[in-house]
């Protein structure tokens, strides 16, 4: 799991760096996962590691590199 955890974050990283901010339906598209829980593995891991920021928007998230 902790495997799968930090090459989610991996891809996590790279759509932002290459998109900026991005909304979590966009970013769940951009790292092809099957689902949001994959997604948010990912996010976990650069959150505990402080490489990102996570708004709530209407309903929903936004993503940016810190």
């Amino acid at each position: 799991m902790v495997n799968k955890a930090g090459e989610l974050a991996g891809k996590i990283w790279s759509a932002l760096s290459e998109n900026g901010q991005m909304t979590g339906k966009d970013l769940k598209k951009a790292i092809k996962a099957k689902a949001e829980k994959d997604m948010f593995l990912g996010l976990g891991w650069l959150l505990r590691e402080d490489k990102i920021e996570i708004a709530e928007i209407e309903k929903d998230i936004t993503v940016t590199l810190k």
